[in-house]
Protein backbone atom coordinates (compact mmCIF):
# COMPACT_ATOMS: atom_id res chain seq x y z
CA UNK A 1 0.00 0.00 0.00
CA UNK A 2 1.24 3.35 -0.98
CA UNK A 3 0.07 6.60 1.20
CA UNK A 4 -0.22 10.09 -0.13
CA UNK A 5 2.70 11.55 1.74
CA UNK A 6 1.79 15.12 2.84
CA UNK A 7 4.56 17.79 2.43
CA UNK A 8 7.76 17.24 5.08
CA UNK A 9 6.90 17.69 8.79
CA UNK A 10 9.49 20.17 10.61
CA UNK A 11 11.66 18.08 12.86
CA UNK A 12 10.48 19.34 15.98
CA UNK A 13 6.90 18.66 14.78
CA UNK A 14 7.73 15.54 13.45
CA UNK A 15 8.86 14.02 16.73
CA UNK A 16 5.86 15.41 18.20
CA UNK A 17 3.81 13.66 16.41
CA UNK A 18 5.90 10.80 17.31
CA UNK A 19 4.82 11.27 20.96
CA UNK A 20 1.20 11.14 19.97
CA UNK A 21 1.40 8.41 18.21
CA UNK A 22 3.56 6.35 20.94
CA UNK A 23 1.16 7.42 23.38
CA UNK A 24 -1.71 6.31 21.84
CA UNK A 25 0.18 2.52 21.87
CA UNK A 26 0.91 3.71 25.33
CA UNK A 27 -2.29 3.67 26.43
CA UNK A 28 -3.64 0.57 24.60
CA UNK A 29 -0.81 -1.48 25.64
CA UNK A 30 -1.56 -0.29 29.23
CA UNK A 31 -5.00 -1.06 29.13
CA UNK A 32 -4.30 -4.62 27.95
CA UNK A 33 -2.93 -5.41 31.15
CA UNK A 34 -3.89 -2.66 33.83
CA UNK A 35 -7.23 -4.61 34.42
CA UNK A 36 -4.54 -8.07 35.84
CA UNK A 37 -4.25 -6.39 39.34
CA UNK A 38 -8.15 -5.18 39.50
CA UNK A 39 -8.83 -8.64 39.13
CA UNK A 40 -9.45 -9.66 42.80
CA UNK A 41 -11.31 -7.07 43.78
CA UNK A 42 -13.60 -6.75 40.61
CA UNK A 43 -14.19 -10.72 41.70
CA UNK A 44 -15.45 -9.80 45.06
CA UNK A 45 -17.64 -7.41 43.58
CA UNK A 46 -19.00 -8.77 40.39
CA UNK A 47 -18.68 -12.76 40.87
CA UNK A 48 -17.19 -13.86 37.70
CA UNK A 49 -16.71 -17.50 37.04
CA UNK A 50 -13.21 -18.63 36.21
CA UNK A 51 -14.77 -18.30 32.07
CA UNK A 52 -15.60 -15.13 32.67
CA UNK A 53 -12.70 -14.19 34.18
CA UNK A 54 -10.36 -15.33 30.93
CA UNK A 55 -13.20 -13.57 28.92
CA UNK A 56 -12.90 -10.07 30.57
CA UNK A 57 -8.81 -9.87 30.01
CA UNK A 58 -8.73 -11.82 26.75
CA UNK A 59 -11.74 -10.16 24.73
CA UNK A 60 -10.16 -7.02 24.42
CA UNK A 61 -6.86 -8.21 22.60
CA UNK A 62 -9.43 -11.12 20.73
CA UNK A 63 -11.29 -8.25 19.46
CA UNK A 64 -7.99 -6.60 18.46
CA UNK A 65 -6.85 -9.30 16.70
CA UNK A 66 -9.61 -10.35 14.98
CA UNK A 67 -10.26 -6.22 13.60
CA UNK A 68 -6.51 -5.13 12.60
CA UNK A 69 -6.53 -5.99 9.22
CA UNK A 70 -10.21 -4.79 8.14
CA UNK A 71 -9.30 -1.56 10.59
CA UNK A 72 -5.84 -0.93 8.84
CA UNK A 73 -7.86 -1.06 5.32
CA UNK A 74 -10.46 1.29 6.34
CA UNK A 75 -7.59 3.50 7.52
CA UNK A 76 -5.97 2.88 4.24
CA UNK A 77 -9.06 3.78 2.21
CA UNK A 78 -10.89 6.78 4.51
CA UNK A 79 -7.78 8.62 6.04
CA UNK A 80 -5.88 7.18 8.82
CA UNK A 81 -5.85 9.94 10.97
CA UNK A 82 -9.34 10.33 10.83
CA UNK A 83 -9.68 7.01 11.79
CA UNK A 84 -7.36 6.80 14.91
CA UNK A 85 -8.89 10.28 16.40
CA UNK A 86 -12.79 8.84 15.78
CA UNK A 87 -11.24 5.23 17.10
CA UNK A 88 -9.51 7.49 20.32
CA UNK A 89 -12.79 9.15 20.87
CA UNK A 90 -14.88 6.02 20.97
CA UNK A 91 -12.09 4.58 23.12
CA UNK A 92 -13.01 7.02 25.60
CA UNK A 93 -16.74 6.37 25.84
CA UNK A 94 -16.24 2.38 26.34
CA UNK A 95 -13.67 3.38 29.15
CA UNK A 96 -15.96 4.68 31.20
CA UNK A 97 -18.90 1.84 30.46
CA UNK A 98 -16.24 -0.60 31.56
CA UNK A 99 -15.33 1.39 34.48
CA UNK A 100 -18.92 1.35 36.07
CA UNK A 101 -19.91 -2.13 35.03
CA UNK A 102 -22.32 -3.19 36.92
CA UNK A 103 -21.68 -7.11 36.37
CA UNK A 104 -19.30 -9.55 34.77
CA UNK A 105 -21.24 -9.73 31.62
CA UNK A 106 -21.28 -5.76 30.97
CA UNK A 107 -17.84 -5.81 31.92
CA UNK A 108 -16.96 -8.38 28.66
CA UNK A 109 -18.84 -6.20 26.23
CA UNK A 110 -17.21 -2.99 27.01
CA UNK A 111 -13.67 -4.95 27.03
CA UNK A 112 -15.52 -6.25 23.59
CA UNK A 113 -15.61 -2.34 22.58
CA UNK A 114 -12.52 -1.21 23.89
CA UNK A 115 -10.67 -3.90 21.66
CA UNK A 116 -12.79 -2.45 18.46
CA UNK A 117 -11.99 0.96 19.34
CA UNK A 118 -8.39 0.20 19.45
CA UNK A 119 -8.11 -1.89 16.86
CA UNK A 120 -8.94 1.76 14.62
CA UNK A 121 -6.32 3.33 16.34
CA UNK A 122 -3.34 0.81 16.02
CA UNK A 123 -3.19 0.21 12.51
CA UNK A 124 -2.66 3.40 12.12
CA UNK A 125 0.01 4.45 14.02
CA UNK A 126 2.84 2.57 12.13
CA UNK A 127 1.90 3.95 8.94
CA UNK A 128 1.80 7.39 9.95
CA UNK A 129 5.22 7.32 11.14
CA UNK A 130 6.54 5.71 7.52
CA UNK A 131 5.00 8.86 6.56
CA UNK A 132 6.57 11.33 8.87
CA UNK A 133 9.69 9.91 8.81
CA UNK A 134 11.42 9.26 5.55
CA UNK A 135 14.45 8.81 6.68
CA UNK A 136 15.48 5.23 6.78
CA UNK A 137 18.03 5.81 10.47
CA UNK A 138 15.16 8.51 11.32
CA UNK A 139 12.56 5.78 10.99
CA UNK A 140 14.15 2.83 12.87
CA UNK A 141 14.94 5.31 15.66
CA UNK A 142 11.54 6.28 15.43
CA UNK A 143 10.13 2.45 15.39
CA UNK A 144 12.09 1.51 18.03
CA UNK A 145 10.28 4.35 20.34
CA UNK A 146 6.82 3.33 19.41
CA UNK A 147 7.93 -0.61 20.09
CA UNK A 148 9.13 0.77 23.54
CA UNK A 149 6.01 2.67 24.09
CA UNK A 150 4.13 -0.81 23.26
CA UNK A 151 6.61 -3.32 25.13
CA UNK A 152 6.51 -0.82 28.65
CA UNK A 153 3.09 -0.27 28.31
CA UNK A 154 2.20 -3.78 28.81
CA UNK A 155 4.82 -4.07 32.02
CA UNK A 156 3.72 -0.05 33.00
CA UNK A 157 -0.23 -1.65 33.24
CA UNK A 158 0.19 -3.68 36.73
CA UNK A 159 2.14 -0.41 38.21
CA UNK A 160 -0.61 1.36 37.01
CA UNK A 161 -3.16 -0.17 38.03
CA UNK A 162 -1.79 -1.01 41.60
CA UNK A 163 -1.61 2.85 42.21
CA UNK A 164 -5.09 3.32 41.37
CA UNK A 165 -6.64 0.29 43.19
CA UNK A 166 -4.57 1.57 46.21
CA UNK A 167 -7.23 4.42 46.59
CA UNK A 168 -9.91 3.65 44.46
CA UNK A 169 -12.30 1.07 43.17
CA UNK A 170 -11.49 -1.01 40.76
CA UNK A 171 -13.28 0.77 37.97
CA UNK A 172 -10.77 3.80 38.31
CA UNK A 173 -8.28 1.28 36.05
CA UNK A 174 -10.53 2.38 33.05
CA UNK A 175 -11.92 5.78 34.15
CA UNK A 176 -8.44 6.92 33.72
CA UNK A 177 -8.54 6.15 29.92
CA UNK A 178 -10.61 9.07 29.65
CA UNK A 179 -8.98 12.46 30.40
CA UNK A 180 -6.03 10.74 28.61
CA UNK A 181 -7.87 10.13 25.55
CA UNK A 182 -9.57 13.76 25.58
CA UNK A 183 -5.61 15.25 25.91
CA UNK A 184 -4.92 12.82 22.45
CA UNK A 185 -7.48 13.97 20.61
CA UNK A 186 -6.59 17.53 20.75
CA UNK A 187 -3.11 16.99 20.19
CA UNK A 188 -3.66 14.36 17.56
CA UNK A 189 -6.00 16.70 15.58
CA UNK A 190 -3.21 19.67 15.28
CA UNK A 191 -0.26 17.41 15.31
CA UNK A 192 -0.67 14.46 13.07
CA UNK A 193 -0.76 14.48 9.17
CA UNK A 194 -3.30 12.87 6.99
CA UNK A 195 -2.77 10.34 4.91
CA UNK A 196 -4.29 7.44 2.79
CA UNK A 197 -3.87 5.12 0.20
CA UNK A 198 -4.49 6.93 -3.35
CA UNK A 199 -5.77 3.18 -4.90
CA UNK A 200 -7.39 1.24 -1.83
CA UNK A 201 -8.97 -1.47 -4.35
CA UNK A 202 -12.22 -2.58 -3.60
CA UNK A 203 -12.98 -3.40 0.09
CA UNK A 204 -13.97 -7.23 0.60
CA UNK A 205 -16.18 -7.43 3.23
CA UNK A 206 -16.74 -11.46 3.40
CA UNK A 207 -12.45 -11.10 3.96
CA UNK A 208 -13.27 -9.19 6.74
CA UNK A 209 -16.05 -11.66 8.27
CA UNK A 210 -13.73 -14.51 7.55
CA UNK A 211 -10.50 -13.19 9.42
CA UNK A 212 -12.88 -13.03 12.56
CA UNK A 213 -14.58 -16.42 11.82
CA UNK A 214 -10.79 -17.73 11.77
CA UNK A 215 -10.00 -16.34 15.42
CA UNK A 216 -12.67 -16.50 17.33
CA UNK A 217 -14.37 -19.59 17.06
CA UNK A 218 -11.00 -21.18 18.10
CA UNK A 219 -10.28 -19.00 21.06
CA UNK A 220 -13.57 -20.07 22.30
CA UNK A 221 -13.28 -23.37 22.11
CA UNK A 222 -10.08 -23.00 24.07
CA UNK A 223 -11.93 -21.91 26.60
CA UNK A 224 -14.85 -23.70 26.62
CA UNK A 225 -12.55 -26.89 26.62
CA UNK A 226 -10.88 -25.85 29.93
CA UNK A 227 -14.30 -25.08 31.95
CA UNK A 228 -16.06 -28.37 30.02
CA UNK A 229 -13.96 -30.10 28.55
CA UNK A 230 -13.70 -32.11 25.42
CA UNK A 231 -17.67 -31.77 23.63
CA UNK A 232 -19.07 -31.15 21.05
CA UNK A 233 -19.38 -27.47 20.67
CA UNK A 234 -15.02 -27.33 21.10
CA UNK A 235 -15.38 -29.16 18.45
CA UNK A 236 -17.76 -27.24 16.47
CA UNK A 237 -15.59 -24.12 16.92
CA UNK A 238 -12.39 -25.48 16.18
CA UNK A 239 -13.19 -26.86 13.26
CA UNK A 240 -14.94 -23.72 12.28
CA UNK A 241 -12.09 -21.81 12.94
CA UNK A 242 -10.15 -24.12 10.98
CA UNK A 243 -12.14 -24.02 8.08
CA UNK A 244 -12.70 -20.54 8.29
CA UNK A 245 -8.77 -19.51 8.32
CA UNK A 246 -7.97 -22.05 5.47
CA UNK A 247 -11.39 -20.13 3.31
CA UNK A 248 -9.39 -16.92 4.22
CA UNK A 249 -5.79 -17.29 2.80
CA UNK A 250 -7.65 -18.89 -0.28
CA UNK A 251 -9.35 -16.12 -1.20
CA UNK A 252 -6.14 -13.73 -0.47
CA UNK A 253 -4.45 -15.80 -2.83
CA UNK A 254 -7.80 -15.05 -5.40
CA UNK A 255 -9.11 -11.61 -4.68
CA UNK A 256 -7.77 -8.65 -6.81
CA UNK A 257 -7.52 -6.72 -3.84
CA UNK A 258 -6.92 -8.62 -0.52
CA UNK A 259 -6.85 -7.68 2.87
CA UNK A 260 -3.63 -9.36 3.72
CA UNK A 261 -1.18 -10.30 1.16
CA UNK A 262 -0.23 -13.75 2.34
CA UNK A 263 2.35 -14.20 -0.30
CA UNK A 264 4.35 -11.97 2.05
CA UNK A 265 4.69 -15.50 4.21
CA UNK A 266 6.95 -16.92 1.49
CA UNK A 267 9.87 -14.80 2.83
CA UNK A 268 11.67 -16.50 5.44
CA UNK A 269 12.99 -13.42 7.39
CA UNK A 270 9.27 -11.61 7.44
CA UNK A 271 7.83 -14.96 8.53
CA UNK A 272 10.42 -15.59 11.02
CA UNK A 273 9.82 -11.79 12.16
CA UNK A 274 6.48 -12.14 12.68
CA UNK A 275 6.23 -15.82 14.46
CA UNK A 276 9.07 -13.86 16.87
CA UNK A 277 7.13 -10.96 17.47
CA UNK A 278 4.15 -13.56 18.05
CA UNK A 279 5.60 -15.34 20.42
CA UNK A 280 7.57 -13.08 22.41
CA UNK A 281 4.01 -11.50 23.52
CA UNK A 282 2.62 -14.48 23.75
CA UNK A 283 4.73 -15.86 26.36
CA UNK A 284 5.31 -11.81 28.39
CA UNK A 285 0.83 -11.72 28.42
CA UNK A 286 0.21 -15.45 29.53
CA UNK A 287 2.49 -14.58 32.33
CA UNK A 288 1.47 -10.93 33.69
CA UNK A 289 -2.65 -11.93 33.31
CA UNK A 290 -1.66 -14.44 36.46
CA UNK A 291 1.11 -13.51 37.79
CA UNK A 292 -0.33 -9.91 39.10
CA UNK A 293 -3.14 -12.38 40.97
CA UNK A 294 0.15 -14.12 42.38
CA UNK A 295 1.73 -12.02 43.44
CA UNK A 296 -1.38 -10.73 45.54
CA UNK A 297 -3.23 -13.65 46.53
CA UNK A 298 -0.44 -16.10 47.41
CA UNK A 299 2.49 -13.77 48.40
CA UNK A 300 -0.19 -11.16 50.01
CA UNK A 301 0.85 -8.03 48.22
CA UNK A 302 -1.15 -4.96 48.00
CA UNK A 303 -2.14 -3.79 43.99
CA UNK A 304 0.42 -0.91 44.63
CA UNK A 305 3.02 -3.46 46.13
CA UNK A 306 2.31 -5.54 43.05
CA UNK A 307 2.15 -2.81 40.78
CA UNK A 308 5.90 -1.93 41.74
CA UNK A 309 7.34 -5.99 42.27
CA UNK A 310 6.69 -6.16 38.47
CA UNK A 311 8.89 -2.94 37.78
CA UNK A 312 11.85 -4.63 36.94
CA UNK A 313 10.23 -6.27 34.20
CA UNK A 314 8.97 -2.71 33.12
CA UNK A 315 12.84 -0.89 34.07
CA UNK A 316 14.41 -3.68 31.27
CA UNK A 317 12.03 -3.11 28.63
CA UNK A 318 12.63 0.57 28.78
CA UNK A 319 16.33 0.40 28.44
CA UNK A 320 15.92 -1.90 25.26
CA UNK A 321 15.95 1.53 23.76
CA UNK A 322 19.26 2.57 25.07
CA UNK A 323 20.94 -0.96 23.82
CA UNK A 324 19.67 -1.53 20.58
CA UNK A 325 21.57 0.00 18.48
CA UNK A 326 24.47 -1.84 20.44
CA UNK A 327 22.87 -5.15 20.62
CA UNK A 328 22.54 -4.65 16.67
CA UNK A 329 25.55 -3.30 15.56
CA UNK A 330 27.67 -6.26 17.33
CA UNK A 331 25.17 -9.31 16.54
CA UNK A 332 23.22 -7.83 13.84
CA UNK A 333 19.65 -8.64 13.59
CA UNK A 334 18.58 -11.90 13.55
CA UNK A 335 20.89 -12.89 16.03
CA UNK A 336 20.37 -9.97 18.12
CA UNK A 337 15.88 -11.25 17.69
CA UNK A 338 17.03 -14.57 18.68
CA UNK A 339 19.71 -13.83 21.15
CA UNK A 340 16.65 -11.71 22.62
CA UNK A 341 14.34 -14.36 22.76
CA UNK A 342 16.96 -16.86 24.42
CA UNK A 343 17.60 -14.51 27.64
CA UNK A 344 13.40 -14.08 27.94
CA UNK A 345 13.15 -17.80 27.94
CA UNK A 346 15.90 -18.40 30.24
CA UNK A 347 14.16 -15.33 32.65
CA UNK A 348 10.70 -17.89 32.44
CA UNK A 349 12.29 -20.98 33.27
CA UNK A 350 14.03 -18.60 36.39
CA UNK A 351 11.05 -16.99 37.12
CA UNK A 352 9.32 -20.86 37.88
CA UNK A 353 12.30 -21.27 40.00
CA UNK A 354 11.80 -18.67 42.20
CA UNK A 355 8.07 -18.81 42.40
CA UNK A 356 8.86 -20.68 45.73
CA UNK A 357 11.65 -18.35 46.87
CA UNK A 358 10.67 -16.87 50.47
CA UNK A 359 12.34 -13.90 49.39
CA UNK A 360 10.59 -11.56 46.98
CA UNK A 361 14.00 -10.39 45.66
CA UNK A 362 15.01 -13.45 44.10
CA UNK A 363 11.71 -13.32 41.83
CA UNK A 364 12.21 -9.82 41.42
CA UNK A 365 15.42 -10.43 39.54
CA UNK A 366 14.21 -12.99 37.47
CA UNK A 367 12.12 -10.73 35.83
CA UNK A 368 14.99 -8.42 34.55
CA UNK A 369 15.81 -11.18 31.24
CA UNK A 370 12.19 -11.30 31.01
CA UNK A 371 11.56 -7.75 30.22
CA UNK A 372 15.13 -7.27 28.75
CA UNK A 373 14.33 -10.22 26.51
CA UNK A 374 10.85 -9.77 25.30
CA UNK A 375 11.74 -5.77 25.21
CA UNK A 376 14.33 -6.30 22.59
CA UNK A 377 11.76 -8.68 20.44
CA UNK A 378 9.37 -6.50 20.10
CA UNK A 379 11.32 -3.72 18.95
CA UNK A 380 13.81 -5.74 16.41
CA UNK A 381 11.14 -7.53 14.74
CA UNK A 382 8.81 -4.32 14.08
CA UNK A 383 11.82 -3.29 12.12
CA UNK A 384 12.63 -6.86 10.85
CA UNK A 385 9.05 -7.09 9.25
CA UNK A 386 9.01 -3.70 7.56
CA UNK A 387 12.68 -4.25 6.20
CA UNK A 388 12.51 -7.73 4.66
CA UNK A 389 9.42 -6.28 2.70
CA UNK A 390 9.45 -3.82 -0.32
CA UNK A 391 8.41 -0.23 0.69
CA UNK A 392 5.20 -0.50 -1.08
CA UNK A 393 4.23 -3.69 0.55
CA UNK A 394 4.90 -1.89 4.24
CA UNK A 395 1.06 -1.52 4.46
CA UNK A 396 0.63 -5.47 4.83
CA UNK A 397 3.38 -5.84 6.38
CA UNK A 398 2.71 -3.63 9.44
CA UNK A 399 -1.06 -4.89 9.40
CA UNK A 400 -0.02 -8.80 9.67
CA UNK A 401 2.69 -7.52 12.14
CA UNK A 402 0.42 -6.05 14.50
CA UNK A 403 -2.29 -8.76 14.10
CA UNK A 404 0.60 -10.96 15.51
CA UNK A 405 1.37 -9.09 18.35
CA UNK A 406 -2.66 -8.79 18.99
CA UNK A 407 -3.27 -12.16 18.40
CA UNK A 408 -0.51 -13.45 20.46
CA UNK A 409 -1.68 -11.37 23.37
CA UNK A 410 -5.29 -13.41 23.31
CA UNK A 411 -3.80 -16.42 22.69
CA UNK A 412 -1.66 -15.90 25.60
CA UNK A 413 -3.83 -15.44 27.90
CA UNK A 414 -6.51 -17.88 26.70
CA UNK A 415 -3.66 -20.85 25.89
CA UNK A 416 -1.20 -20.40 28.91
CA UNK A 417 -4.37 -19.21 30.91
CA UNK A 418 -6.35 -22.42 30.91
CA UNK A 419 -2.98 -24.37 31.47
CA UNK A 420 -2.81 -22.54 34.84
CA UNK A 421 -6.62 -23.23 35.35
CA UNK A 422 -6.01 -26.82 34.74
CA UNK A 423 -2.75 -27.45 36.56
CA UNK A 424 -4.28 -25.87 39.55
CA UNK A 425 -7.33 -28.05 39.50
CA UNK A 426 -5.33 -31.01 38.89
CA UNK A 427 -2.86 -30.14 42.14
CA UNK A 428 -5.75 -28.76 44.41
CA UNK A 429 -7.12 -31.28 46.87
CA UNK A 430 -9.85 -33.32 46.17
CA UNK A 431 -11.67 -32.63 49.36
CA UNK A 432 -11.49 -28.89 48.71
CA UNK A 433 -14.37 -27.37 48.55
CA UNK A 434 -16.12 -27.36 45.16
CA UNK A 435 -15.43 -23.56 45.29
CA UNK A 436 -12.42 -23.72 45.78
CA UNK A 437 -12.05 -25.48 42.23
CA UNK A 438 -12.89 -22.32 40.08
CA UNK A 439 -10.17 -20.35 40.46
CA UNK A 440 -7.48 -19.24 43.38
CA UNK A 441 -9.93 -15.89 44.17
CA UNK A 442 -12.73 -17.91 44.30
CA UNK A 443 -11.15 -20.19 46.89
CA UNK A 444 -9.79 -17.86 49.17
CA UNK A 445 -13.91 -15.85 48.83
CA UNK A 446 -15.11 -19.22 50.37
CA UNK A 447 -12.55 -20.50 52.46
CA UNK A 448 -10.48 -19.25 55.78
CA UNK A 449 -7.38 -17.34 54.38
CA UNK A 450 -5.25 -18.64 57.43
CA UNK A 451 -7.15 -22.78 57.06
CA UNK A 452 -4.61 -25.50 55.70
CA UNK A 453 -7.45 -25.86 52.46
CA UNK A 454 -6.65 -22.40 51.66
CA UNK A 455 -3.12 -23.18 51.95
CA UNK A 456 -3.39 -25.91 50.12
CA UNK A 457 -5.01 -24.02 47.10
CA UNK A 458 -2.33 -20.90 47.20
CA UNK A 459 0.05 -23.89 46.68
CA UNK A 460 -1.59 -25.67 43.61
CA UNK A 461 -1.75 -22.22 42.39
CA UNK A 462 1.83 -21.36 42.66
CA UNK A 463 2.64 -24.96 41.20
CA UNK A 464 0.58 -24.29 38.34
CA UNK A 465 2.44 -20.46 38.05
CA UNK A 466 5.79 -22.91 37.67
CA UNK A 467 4.28 -25.07 35.24
CA UNK A 468 3.36 -22.46 32.68
CA UNK A 469 6.25 -20.60 32.96
CA UNK A 470 8.25 -23.39 32.40
CA UNK A 471 5.42 -24.29 29.09
CA UNK A 472 5.99 -20.42 27.97
CA UNK A 473 10.01 -20.93 28.83
CA UNK A 474 9.85 -24.04 26.21
CA UNK A 475 7.71 -21.90 23.74
CA UNK A 476 10.31 -19.26 23.40
CA UNK A 477 13.57 -20.89 23.10
CA UNK A 478 11.82 -22.82 19.97
CA UNK A 479 10.91 -19.22 18.78
CA UNK A 480 14.66 -17.85 19.54
CA UNK A 481 15.76 -21.14 17.47
CA UNK A 482 13.77 -20.53 14.32
CA UNK A 483 14.68 -16.63 14.85
CA UNK A 484 18.26 -17.33 14.33
CA UNK A 485 17.72 -19.61 11.20
CA UNK A 486 15.49 -17.79 9.55
CA UNK A 487 16.02 -13.54 10.07
CA UNK A 488 19.01 -12.38 8.36
CA UNK A 489 21.69 -10.65 10.40
CA UNK A 490 23.78 -9.20 7.75
CA UNK A 491 27.14 -10.31 9.25
CA UNK A 492 29.14 -13.16 8.46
Amino acid sequence: MTATLPTAQPVRRRWAALGVLVGAVLLLAVDGTVLYLAVPSLTRELAPTATEVLWIGDVYSLALAGLLVTAGNLADRFGRKKVLLIGTAAFGLASALAAFSPTAGVLIIARLLLGVAGATIMPSTLSLIRTLFTDPRERTRAIAIWSAGSGGGIALGPLVGGALLEHYWWGSVFLINVPIVVVFLIAGAFLLPESRDPAPGRFDLLSAGLSMAAIVPLVYAVKHAVEAGIDTPVVVAALVGVVSGAVFVRRQRRVADPLIDVTLFRNGAFSGAVLASFVAVFALMGLLFFFSQYLQLVRGFSPLRAGLAEMPATLASIVVVAAVGVVVGRLGRGRAVAAALAVAAVGLALVAVAERAPQYWWLGLTLVPVGLGVGLALTLTVDSVLSAVPRDKAGSASAISETAYELGAALGIAILGSVVTLVYRAFLPASAPAGAHDSLAGALAVLDPASDAATAAREAFTGAMQVTSLAAAAVTAVAALIAWRTIPSGKD
